[in-house]
């Protein structure tokens, strides 16, 4: 299946329907599912763009490129390197939200408004990351904070990246009535 274009992207997030419904998106990591409930309210873009993302299958095969033990893991790299992104950026959603274990969060450039499809996860309060980085969901309960917390762990080498990988095999949205 070829991968949409940045503008398909664009257009299907635009067509969610944040106001009546709340998402969920799952990721089935080769450490187990995270399940993340992603926060409209806070970061309405951020959330149709990882949306948006997820039902095109953009983040199926990747893997988390980036882990720093008591910091987070980091992925949505399309070529697993922290160089890639969709073909786009959306601007910065900064909110109240703290960054602390299992929150998510969107990865960016020096520039606040590069965000694209880049994300991590945190695995410890991180205070020094409030108001400038775009928080938009977090782990939904404890045993995706778990495998969170168990890739956050994982051996690395050459700095940030795993030893061994981690992959994201597949990405799943679910959608709940408000």
């Amino acid at each position: 299946m070829a991968k949409p274009s940045a503008a398909e992207l664009q257009e299907a997030a635009k067509a969610l329907d944040l106001a009546g419904f709340d998402y969920e998106v799952t990721l089935e990591t080769s450490a187990g599912p995270i399940r993340l409930a992603l926060d409209s309210t806070s970061a309405p873009g951020h959330v149709r763009n990882m949306v948006a993302l997820a039902e095109s299958g953009y983040y199926d095969g990747g893997c988390f490129h980036r882990i720093i033990k008591g910091f987070m893991i980091q992925g949505g790299c399309p070529q697993g390197t922290g160089t890639g992104g969709p073909g786009y950026t959306i601007p910065a959603e900064f909110n109240r939200t703290q960054h602390e274990p299992g929150v998510l969060s969107m990865a960016r450039t020096s520039d606040p408004n590069s965000a694209g499809s880049q994300f991590f996860i945190c695995l410890e309060r991180v205070p020094h990351l409030d108001n400038q980085y775009t928080a938009f969901g977090r782990t939904a309960d404890a045993a995706s904070l778990e495998v969170v917390k168990a890739i956050g762990v994982v051996r690395t080498g050459g700095g940030d990246r795993p030893v061994e990988p981690v992959t994201i095999k597949k990405v799943t949205v679910t959608k709940k009535p408000k």
